[in-house]
């Protein structure tokens, strides 16, 4: 059998041109299958029957349940917007500047706003826009930075908007729908779904003092603009305050957190009465730096009573505190837990605590020396 004599220059360039004439037929190819659609639609008939719109069924219950609760509630949430004066330092010229958005919802019918405390903190002016439109200047009535929690008032004359019904936090379940209205990067009322994600979540007081605690955590969208809207049950009831929420990024990752209702319903009546929240206290002095200095030397576990007011729940109660001798100094009472719970930091006592009203009595669990025992505390006012 004879081959080709691929040496040659006549059969190089056959084979060139070859190679070039498979290629460029492959690249034909595929400009003509990439525009097939556009060739298709040029050549279609310009005069093409309209589509016909498919008629929907009716909406599935939830669908329905759920446009029925924004509906219903929607006029209960405000839209917060704050400003702040700033002095020119050259020309010492005032000027009031935006600060921030947030949400809020109306809590009573005297004109009670709701919010988180960080929505207005250091803000000189809020006014608050209510969803029909209308804007009104807002008052602060009180705040408890420590909850996150503060009130605001307007003037509202007429067509004043429902409150928003209350409902109750400690029967949460894991699972169970949530819904989140608010105010997220401005789009004002904007309603998220989600379920319970967690329960009892904790998390610091960015402003110094013990932390917030029993927070429930939800997956539902909550963005900045979120923080102060009511997160709702099924039943359109009030179950927490959007406080604050997870994220890297800043936006939302799935991972929020609000102040339940439980605790909402000892704090905002205080602030409405008083302008302020008083705590239940022992009557104590405690020290986190010290308390953890002397759980090292000591190792036990709890909160170490530095000083007991004289006159105090606790000094009615036989509490002791450090005590100065000839030897040194010479530990007083541990406290190990509350009504059985038990508490290692100064934080989680007083967050501990937060849990009873002024007047409430409480079992105090105690370490003295090597031995353990239980008194009974009625709280008192504390600072």
């Amino acid at each position: 059998m004879a081959y080709p004599d691929r040496s040659s220059p006549n059969a190089g360039a056959t084979f060139v041109v070859r190679w070039l004439l498979i290629t460029a037929s492959v690249a034909a190819l595929m400009v003509l299958w990439y525009a097939l659609p556009a060739i298709e639609a040029w050549l279609a008939p310009r005069d093409a029957a309209p589509r016909t719109v498919a008629a929907r069924g009716d909406l599935a219950a939830d669908e329905q349940a759920t446009i029925e609760l924004f509906e219903k509630t929607r006029d209960s949430v405000v839209y917060i917007t704050t400003a702040q004066v700033v002095r020119d330092i050259w020309t010492r010229n005032v000027f009031m500047v935006p600060r921030g958005t947030g949400s809020g919802f109306i809590w009573d019918d005297a004109g009670h706003v709701v919010t988180n405390y960080h929505v207005i903190e250091d803000a000189s002016r809020a006014t608050i826009k209510l969803a029909d439109g209308r804007d009104y200047p807002a008052a602060l009535v009180g705040a408890s930075p420590a909850h996150d929690i503060a009130v605001l008032r307007i003037g509202v004359g007429f067509k004043r908007p429902p409150p928003v019904p209350i409902g109750t936090s400690h029967d949460l379940k894991v699972g169970q729908k949530v819904f989140a209205i608010g105010n997220p990067f401005g789009l004002d009322w904007t309603l998220t779904t989600g379920i319970v994600s967690a329960l009892d979540r904790s998390l610091p007081n960015e402003r110094g003092g013990p932390p917030i605690e029993h927070l429930i955590q939800t997956d539902a969208a909550i963005n900045p603009g979120n923080s102060g809207g009511p997160l709702l049950d099924s039943a359109g009831r009030l179950i927490g305050i959007n406080t604050a929420i997870y994220s890297p990024s800043g936006a939302s990752a799935g991972i929020g957190f609000a102040v339940p209702v439980d605790t909402v319903m000892r704090v905002v009546p205080q602030l409405i009465k008083t302008g302020r929240y008083i705590r239940p206290a022992l009557g104590i002095e405690v020290d986190e730096q010290l308390n953890q200095r002397l759980r090292g030397i000591i190792g036990v576990d709890g909160v170490y009573v530095l000083r007991v007011t004289p006159g105090s729940a606790a000094d009615k109660a036989g509490l002791r505190g450090v005590e100065a001798g000839p030897d040194g100094l010479t530990p007083g009472d541990v406290i190990v837990a509350i009504d059985g719970r038990p508490v290692q930091s100064v934080g989680q006592l007083l967050a501990r605590l937060d849990d009873y009203r002024v007047g409430d009595e409480v079992r105090v669990t105690l370490r003295r020396g090597a031995d353990t025992r239980e008194t009974r505390i009625e709280l008192q006012p504390g600072v």
